[in-house]
C-alpha cells in the first residue's frame, strides 16, 4: 500500500470565507477533537491518489487535521487491472447499472478478497490500536473486519449510493455487506442512499464538501482565467501575454505549463459564450448525452460553445472503462454535422501536476457562462458546489446528491428526466440568453455554498461523530485527571 504524503494547512485561512462566529464554532471544536484523539492516528485508506471527488476531498481535509494538530494519514491500496474492473463493476451496480462483466459471485470474491489480503498483509501492522481507520467506498471495504480485530475503530465512507434500489443495487449490497457490517459506523452522502437493514445507531449522513480555498476554487482574476486557458490550450491566444501562475495546495507558487489534449476543429477564441461541463470520461456522467443534447437543441445563434472536459484517462488508474467512453465521445463527435462539430470541443486535461489541473478546471467553471452536470448516476457531484462557488448557473439532472445542492430556479436548473436531451438544450439556451437572471443565480449559487457545503462543516461533522464513537468526552476525561 502506498502513504501520500500530505503537507499541513492551516485552517486560519477560513477567516477570510467565514463568518466570524462560524469560524469560532470550528475552533472550539478542533481543539477539543485534538486532545480526544491525542496518540492516536487517524487513517484513510481509498483505491487511487489521483482523479476524483475523493481524492479532492483527502487532500484538503487532511491537511486542515494536520493543521490543527491531528495525525490524518492517508494510504492507497494497490490491486491489478482485474481487481479494479471487479470494483468498478460493484460501482457501476451500486448506481443501478449492469457495468461489464459478470456476476458478482464466488469467484469475483475470492479475487476481491485475495487482492486486499495483499494490503492488508503490509498495512495492519501499522494500525495501532484506538486509532481510527475510515474506509472510503467499496474498493477497500473487504479490509473492516482485519483492522476491527487489531483494536482499530472503523468507519465506512460510502460516496456513492441510489435513491431506489434495483437488482443491481441490492446485487452489490449483498455482494458488500459481510464486509461492511463490522465497522463501527457507516457514512453516507444523504438519508436517501443509507442501505437497507443496517443498524440505525451506526449511520451517520455527511455531505461531502469542497475546499473553497483550493487551486480549484480559489479566487481568481479575469486575467490569470484566460492566461490559464492560454497556457493549458484551451483558448487561443498568446501565452507570453501573461504568466499562468497560481498557489498551490500547500502555499508554494506553480505555473501551468502542460496542455491538455485537444479534439476540435479550432480552438476557442475570446469572447464565445462557453457552455462547460468538467466530469470523468465516465458513461453515467453521460458525455454523449450531453454532446448530442447541445449539438442539436442548443440554437448556433446563440454563439455557444460547450468544452466537455475530463482527465487524462491514463492517469486515473481505478477506472479501467474510461478510455473507451473517451473514444465514444471522440466517434459521436467526428459524426456531428460539420457547423455543430465546430461547437464541440473534447479536452482531456493533464494529470501529471493535480494542483496544475485543478487550476485549469477552475479558469474554465470561471470562463464558462453555464456549467453543466447531466450525469444518469451521481453519488453527490461536488462538480455542481465547486461551479456554484464560482457562482456559475448550473444545469444538473435532478439526482443523487445533486438535489441537495440546487435549489431549483433559485441556485441552478434541475432536469426532471437527464435522459430529456430537448430539456437539456432548452434550459441551456434560456441561461445564455437570460444573462442578468443567470448572474443572479449563480449570486445566489455562491452563498448555498458558502453555507453548506464547505471544508469547515465537513471537519465538524466528522468530528462529532469520532467523538460519539471514540468517547468518552472531553470534559469526562479531565474530570479523572489527577
Amino acid at each position: 500500500m502506498q502513504e501520500i504524503e500530505i503537507a499541513p494547512m492551516s485552517p486560519a485561512r477560513f477567516r477570510t470565507v467565514l463568518p466570524h462566529e462560524r469560524f469560532e464554532q470550528f475552533e472550539g471544536a478542533a481543539a477539543e477533537t485534538r486532545e480526544l484523539l491525542d496518540g492516536r492516528a487517524v487513517w484513510n485508506i481509498n483505491s487511487t491518489a489521483r482523479g476524483g471527488g475523493v481524492v479532492e476531498l483527502l487532500q484538503s481535509l487532511l491537511a486542515y487535521a494536520r493543521g490543527v494538530g491531528i495525525d490524518a494519514r492517508w494510504v492507497v491500496v494497490e490491486g491489478t487491472p482485474e481487481f479494479f474492473a471487479l470494483t468498478k463493476r460493484i460501482h457501476n451496480r451500486l448506481h443501478g447499472a449492469a457495468g461489464d462483466g459478470g456476476p458478482l459471485d464466488a469467484a469475483a470474491r475470492d479475487a476481491y478478497e485475495k487482492t486486499l489480503a495483499e494490503n492488508l498483509a503490509e498495512f495492519a501492522g501499522r494500525v495501532q490500536e484506538g486509532d481510527i481507520v475510515i474506509v472510503h467506498d467499496p474498493q477497500p471495504a473487504g479490509m473492516i473486519a482485519a483492522l476491527r480485530k487489531v483494536g482499530a475503530v472503523v468507519i465506512w465512507r460510502c460516496h456513492v449510493g441510489i435513491e431506489h434500489a434495483n437488482d443491481y443495487v441490492r446485487e452489490a449490497w449483498a455482494f458488500l455487506r459481510p464486509y461492511i457490517l463490522p465497522a463501527d459506523a457507516y457514512v453516507f452522502s444523504r438519508e436517501a442512499f443509507v442501505w437497507e437493514g443496517l443498524d440505525r445507531n451506526r449511520i451517520a449522513v455527511i455531505h461531502p464538501s469542497i475546499d473553497p480555498l483550493s487551486p480549484k476554487n480559489e479566487d481568481l482574476s479575469p486575467e490569470v482565467v484566460h492566461a490559464v486557458l492560454r497556457a493549458s490550450g484551451l483558448l487561443a491566444g498568446d501565452v507570453a501575454a501573461t504568466p499562468a501562475v497560481f498557489t498551490r495546495h500547500d502555499g508554494t507558487p506553480g505555473r501551468v505549463e502542460r496542455r491538455a489534449q485537444m479534439l476540435e476543429d479550432e480552438p476557442l477564441r475570446e469572447g464565445v459564450l462557453v457552455v462547460a461541463q468538467v466530469s470523468r470520461w465516465d458513461a453515467l456522467k453521460d458525455p454523449l448525452g450531453v454532446i448530442t443534447g447541445f449539438a442539436h437543441h442548443v440554437p448556433p445563434e446563440t454563439g455557444a460553445h460547450l468544452v466537455y472536459a475530463g482527465p487524462a484517462v491514463e492517469a486515473v488508474a481505478d477506472d479501467p472503462e474510461g478510455l473507451r467512453t473517451l473514444q465514444d465521445a471522440i466517434a459521436l463527435r467526428d459524426r456531428l454535422p460539420e457547423p455543430a462539430r465546430r461547437r464541440v470541443h473534447l479536452a482531456s486535461l493533464p494529470m501529471e501536476d493535480v494542483n496544475e489541473n485543478a487550476i485549469i478546471v477552475n479558469a474554465l467553471q470561471r470562463y464558462a457562462t453555464v456549467v453543466t452536470q447531466k450525469s444518469l448516476a451521481e453519488g453527490f457531484g461536488l462538480t455542481v458546489a465547486e461551479a456554484m462557488w464560482k457562482a456559475r448557473p448550473v444545469v444538473a439532472s435532478r439526482i443523487g446528491g445533486i438535489e441537495e445542492q440546487i435549489v431549483q430556479r433559485d441556485t441552478g436548473i434541475l432536469l426532471d428526466d437527464p435522459h430529456d436531451l430537448v430539456a437539456f438544450g432548452a434550459a441551456i439556451t434560456d441561461l445564455v440568453a437570460n444573462a442578468d437572471e443567470a448572474a443572479c443565480m449563480g449570486h445566489r449559487a455562491r452563498e448555498r455554498v458558502r453555507d453548506r457545503f464547505t471544508s469547515v462543516r465537513n471537519l465538524l461533522d466528522y468530528a462529532i461523530l469520532i467523538k460519539r464513537l471514540v468517547g468518552p468526552s472531553v470534559d469526562e476525561r479531565r474530570a479523572r485527571r489527577p
